[in-house]
């Protein structure tokens, strides 16, 4: 399969060669499930903790005695009950991540950009640089590529500062390098950006992978 390779000023140049043993149509579902699961429980931090009753700041002295007084029988003032007390099955600090195989990891981001293909979701650029760091010129680069509103992802193989610092302020695009894509990365936009030369780098760290 082949794929029409663009230019930044929005003129296809060529065409490219697809890799048939990675896009083969073949979409792993729920393993691209498993691999998004995996790759949000470990971004999560698990540092929210409440105190319970044993550890809230108090005496330990009973407020009043237990009968006689008309009153609720109370034994502590650290008791849920009561304002300031502890807190009753709260959040305590926890590990949330999961262990995901490197093979499956690798065979599930093949079935995300299989379903990128298939939805006509990835796009071939040639290369794309700039040479001062200016927003405006990347936003230039965008609309020469009718890409300007949309939610994208570039990859590329090596990222310079220029087209780091030019890319930073616009809201709806990110910047990432080729052998930093994830599952969940590329199904993250609406349109996968990718420079010739880290297509070649993905599909040489994914061939290894398959049987």
């Amino acid at each position: 399969m082949k794929l029409k390779v663009w230019n930044q000023e929005g003129k296809i140049v060529g065409e490219i060669e697809l890799d048939e043993k990675i896009f083969d149509g073949d979409i792993n579902y729920s393993l691209i499930h498993q691999a998004v699961v995996t790759y949000l429980a470990n971004q999560r931090r698990g540092l929210a903790s409440t105190k319970t009753r044993g550890e809230v700041r108090g005496s330990g002295r009973k407020p009043w005695r237990q009968k006689g007084t008309g009153r609720a029988r109370v034994g502590s003032i650290r008791s849920p009950l009561w304002r300031g007390g502890g807190v009753v099955f709260g959040p305590k600090v926890r590990d949330y991540s999961k262990k995901f195989p490197q093979r499956m990891r690798n065979i599930a981001l093949k079935s995300a950009l299989n379903a990128k293909l298939k939805d006509n979701q990835i796009m071939i650029i040639q290369d794309i640089n700039i040479d001062e760091p200016r927003t405006k010129k990347a936003v230039e680069i965008l609309k020469n590529l009718k890409l300007n509103g949309e939610r994208i992802r570039i990859v590329k193989e090596k990222i310079d500062k220029n087209l780091k610092l030019a890319l930073r302020n616009l809201e709806r695009v990110e910047l990432e390098k080729a052998d930093s894509l994830t599952t969940y990365t590329a199904l993250d936009c609406k349109k996968l950006i990718i420079t010739e030369e880290s297509l070649r780098k993905i599909e040489e760290r994914l061939r290894k992978w398959i049987k």
